[in-house]
């Protein structure tokens, strides 16, 4: 069992964080570049369901992860965090489960927004109105915020699962 558990959260763990930094670091930035024609992207996007699969593995990679802990410790967690690497883990962990709750918080209902102004637009045929780009413009800012404060916290997360064994 604690083979496919530590399977489940080291590829799940990878898929989350791979995808937060892409798109923290080269995706957001290109979109806000191009503005309003970054809706039919983004609307491309959350039909692929990539927020929804980035929960999906962010869900899998906590759930395993507390699991891995309770295993690890023997049952007994509370004298586990006593130890240097329980108190490290714990608190990647602890990080790992605030970066989930803000991009659960933050991101999808920016892009399904997002997604929405993109499908209105594409219905008229035209451009998004002028309030519509400067909704477009605020959500981008929204999701850039919700992808940075993630990515700060799950790169201490992976620092945290790195040198934990040796601490």
């Amino acid at each position: 069992m604690i083979y496919a558990l530590r399977l489940i959260h080291i590829l799940a763990g990878t898929f989350w964080y791979g995808a937060l930094i892409f798109i923290t670091r080269f995706l957001m930035p290109s979109l806000r570049a191009v503005g309003p024609a970054a809706g039919p992207v983004m609307a491309q996007i959350e039909q692929r369901r990539l927020s929804i699969a980035m929960m999906g593995a962010a869900i899998l990679n906590v759930g395993s992860g507390i699991w891995l802990m309770f295993i690890t410790s023997g049952g007994d967690v509370g004298a586990w965090m006593h130890t240097g690497m329980g108190r490290t883990l714990g608190f990647g962990g602890g990080l790992a489960l605030l970066a989930l709750i803000v991009g659960m918080t933050m991101n999808p209902p920016a892009l399904r927004r997002m997604g929405a102004i993109a499908a209105a637009a594409a219905k008229r045929g035209g451009p998004p109105t002028p309030d519509e780009a400067a909704e477009v413009m605020r959500l981008q800012k929204r999701l850039a915020l919700g992808s940075l404060i993630p990515a700060i916290l799950l790169t201490l997360t992976v620092s945290a699962m790195a040198v934990a064994r040796y601490l």
